[in-house]
């Protein structure tokens, strides 16, 4: 009895797919934040090196 209720319970499908979408959706968050992390660097890095010339232009306006 116990051993048909495990092979009926390895043999359900149900709430399969509920299981995938999760997957899913956790991998493309992942995929975002790692985006945008990498998009804070590269817009620090700008703003960074725009600092930096307009600091040097107001010094030699100066």
């Amino acid at each position: 009895m116990l051993t048909n209720a495990l092979l009926s319970f390895a043999k359900d499908e149900q709430g399969q797919d509920l299981i995938e979408y999760t997957l899913l959706l956790a991998f493309v968050c992942l995929a975002s934040a790692t985006l945008f992390v990498n998009a804070g660097r590269s817009v620090s890095g700008i703003w960074s090196a725009t600092n930096s010339r307009l600091a040097a232009a107001n010094t030699s306006a100066s």
